[in-house]
This record gives C-alpha cells, structure tokens and sequence, in this order.
C-alpha cells in the first residue's frame, strides 16, 4: 500500500517489515525491552537540558547517515492519540504490548522534518519512535513510557554515538537496565 504526501506516494509498511522486532523484545527495564538481541552493540540516549530538541535529533540522524548506506528508511510513529503520526490514515502495524505504529518507507530527512507538535521525548521533536534501515543494521526505538531512546546497531555506531556529546549516549549491555543516568525511573 502506499500513501501521498508531500508530492509523492511512500510504501506503508506491514506487519512483515517489523516482524523481525515483533515477539522478539522482552518485557522489563532492560535494553531488549525496546530493541531484539540481535546487535553487537547497545546505547541509550537522550537530550541533555541545554541542548535544544532539533540540535539533538540532528545530531542523532547525522551519526545514524554516517553508518549507513544510501537506503530507504522505515520511519514509524505510535498512535498515542495525543501526538502526530504523519500519514493519520495509514494502516497501523503492532509491536511490543500491541501498540500501534503507522510505518513508512523514507528517510533521514522525512525523520527530521515529518512530524509537527512534539512527541512522548520532547514537546518540540519531531523524531519518530521507531526508526531502522531497510537492511536492518542498526534500530532506534523509544517506548511509549520512556523519556530516552534505545539503539542497537555494530559497535562502530554506539561508539560514534557515545563520542557525540549532543548525542548523549552510553552503552548498555543486553541485561542492563536502560535508564540514562541523571534521569529517575517514575
């Protein structure tokens, strides 16, 4: 299927294009809460207080380009019913606790500049919560629940990442708990 916008028609993703996430997280605080164990490396990473939001996620999106091929990337949106999910009627695809996503085939450029009104992370963000490459090298996730966002993907990223003080990353292993430090569990 496939949904206008912006001049031009995008793939709308189906339950297939996640099925390599779906049933293959588990639940806890963990970093495999939002991101399958299927990575060499780990990170958490969240906007630091004196960093602006559009600095941050332009920052996250240029280390993300910088290790990936020229690609296609799904760009997905959760259907909180308080924040922009884009394409409004889009079919949606589940994952984690049955929550609904709208996923569409784009790229860094539409994760920077798609979404209007904020989301869960940051009143005026415009990240998706859910974003990967079409070949699967790396995923960035953020919960419903989570005022971070977990990545997996090779080490080289998460390294990258962590070098990047905008970024505001640490690594994590698998059966550690996520949360960023400085920030409070609520």
């Amino acid at each position: 299927m496939q949904v206008g916008r912006d001049g031009r028609n995008w793939r709308i993703g189906a339950a297939a294009d996640v099925g390599w996430i779906a049933g293959h997280t588990t639940a806890g605080v963990s970093i495999t809460t939002a991101i399958p164990p299927v990575f060499d490396a780990y990170a958490t990473t969240h906007q630091a207080d004196d960093v602006d939001a559009a600095a941050y996620e332009q920052a996250l999106i240029e280390d993300l380009s910088a290790h990936t091929s020229d690609q296609p990337w799904w760009l997905g949106y959760l259907d909180t019913g308080a924040h922009d999910v884009v394409l409004p009627h889009a079919p949606r695809v589940f994952l984690y606790w049955n929550w609904p996503y709208v996923l569409v085939e784009a790229g860094p450029e539409q994760a920077l500049t798609w979404r209007t009104g904020g989301h869960i992370r940051h009143q005026h963000g415009a990240l998706p919560d859910l974003f990967f490459p079409a070949d699967r090298s790396w995923l960035v996730s953020a919960l419903w629940d989570d005022t971070w966002t977990c990545v997996g993907g090779p080490a080289p990223l998460i390294h990258t990442l962590e070098r990047d003080p905008v970024a505001n990353a640490r690594q994590v292993r698998p059966d550690e708990d996520a949360l960023p430090p400085g920030l409070v569990r609520e």
